[in-house]
């Protein structure tokens, strides 16, 4: 657009309309300018940009065309970033497409060779915006799959024209197209591709929520616990900056409640149950529909030897899962109820919580957990003969979070004869 400003101004003699488009263009530049430039841009500076793009595009040049769409797309990104506004997130996608689109007309009248191909930001700036315009799981795996190819190919073959942004703000854009390639390879669970991915975003809390990740898996929970407290200690100092950069608006944020549940089930794996008492009432209190922490808090305080108070939680672990699940039809749900009524001694009852756990739909890392559950309710409530082999066979297939320690010593009454019911209170553990 600078060389349409200059072309306007190198004219001897300007008709009306001409000194009305050198106005448009000239009010366009500056309130681009003014956004691009700008440490914290305002809202009402982007608005006025995108408002100035958009008047001078019916009268640009065709090659001038993909450079004002990006103008207004980028313009309507920081309005979206500072509002979080999904519908605007989606209209800044559009804007940076079409300016993909019209790439071409850039060089409707150049030699035969010069023509460059698409500046790399934009594409991932496109999909940068349909990322925003979800929200962690509301993404839809179509969206993840076009915005990750389209990231991922602008990597591949990085071009960063100076004709259309400085070449530190393309690879500024393309290292935020990496982040969110990050995100999904810890959704997807790769985690030595989203550790490749951040390995350069130190401060992020990304590599060390990944490193947290992998130990995890291994059954380290005591370097998952710390690994996971830095990425916590890291978006807890992001989020108290009063001045957010457009990086961080733009780039993939943790979700709180469900980063605290890990955080708290790590701690208790590692032995500290006050300390994962603690987080989890911080997950319940930052995602209060999150029956899963409450269900972790559960666990914590079975741990700490807080029996009632555990029984409290679980029931409301299961109600919460109800509430949150369409026509009461929740496996999880169902699960939370019977550890309830297990731990109550009211076997029978519990048995049938978790077949119907398993009759509905329940996450898949769950499943296992109410499998086993189901047989040592059964085991417990005296059916040694019929239940303890399935309930052996079964712990192979459980969460660590599951009492293993208990079912083996159901197991273990059985095998000396006695009935499972019949072990005395089973403590909670």
């Amino acid at each position: 657009m600078r060389l349409l400003v200059l072309a306007l101004l190198g004219t001897l003699a300007l008709s009306a309309g001409d000194q009305q488009q050198l106005g448009l263009a000239l009010r366009a530049q500056a309130d681009f300018d003014r956004v691009q430039l700008a440490p914290v841009p305002r809202l009402e500076d982007a608005s006025a940009c995108q408002q100035s793009q958009a008047a001078l595009l019916p009268v640009a040049a065709r090659e001038e065309v993909s450079t004002l769409h990006y103008h207004k797309g980028w313009c309507e990104l920081v309005a979206a970033a500072l509002t979080r506004s999904a519908a605007r997130f989606d209209d800044a996608a559009a804007e940076f497409q079409k300016a993909i689109d019209a790439w071409p007309a850039r060089f409707a009248h150049a030699k035969a060779g010069t023509v460059e191909p698409v500046a790399s930001a934009l594409p991932v700036l496109a999909a940068v915006a349909r990322l925003n315009a979800g929200s962690g799981a509301s993404i839809s795996e179509a969206t993840l799959d076009s915005a990750g190819g389209q990231i991922a190919a602008a990597e591949t073959a990085e071009v960063c024209p100076a004709s259309v942004m400085p070449a530190a703000d393309c690879r500024r854009w393309l290292a935020l197209g990496r982040e969110w390639l990050g995100w999904m390879a810890i959704e997807r669970e790769d985690l030595r591709e989203a550790a490749a991915d951040f390995a350069g975003f130190a401060g992020s809390g990304w590599p060390e929520w990944v490193a947290g990740r992998q130990a995890f898996t291994q059954a380290r929970y005591s370097e998952a616990a710390a690994d996971y407290s830095r990425a916590v200690e890291n978006w807890d100092r992001l989020q108290r900056e009063p001045a957010p950069s457009l990086d961080a608006r733009l780039g993939p944020h943790p979700e709180m409640p469900a980063v605290l549940a890990d955080l708290g089930g790590a701690q208790i794996l590692a032995g500290d149950a006050r300390g994962a008492i603690a987080t989890l009432d911080r997950a319940v209190k930052a995602g209060p529909d999150d029956a899963r922490a409450l269900y972790l808090r559960a666990r914590a305080k079975e741990k700490a030897g807080e029996e009632e108070s555990a029984l409290a939680d679980y029931g409301l672990a299961s109600r919460t899962a109800f509430a949150e699940a369409r026509n009461l039809a929740s496996g999880e749900a169902h699960l939370y109820r019977g550890i309830l009524l297990y731990r109550r001694n009211d076997y029978g009852r519990a048995e049938e919580e978790f077949a119907s756990a398993l009759n509905f739909d329940i996450p898949q890392s769950l499943r296992g957990d109410a499998v086993a559950w189901r047989h040592l309710a059964a085991v417990a409530g005296g059916a040694c003969e019929a239940s303890r082999v399935e309930l052996g066979q079964s712990l192979g297939s459980v969460s660590p979070f599951f009492p293993k320690e208990e079912a083996d010593r159901r197991m273990a009454a059985c095998s000396a004869g006695g009935a499972g019911g019949q072990v005395g209170a089973a403590p909670l553990n």
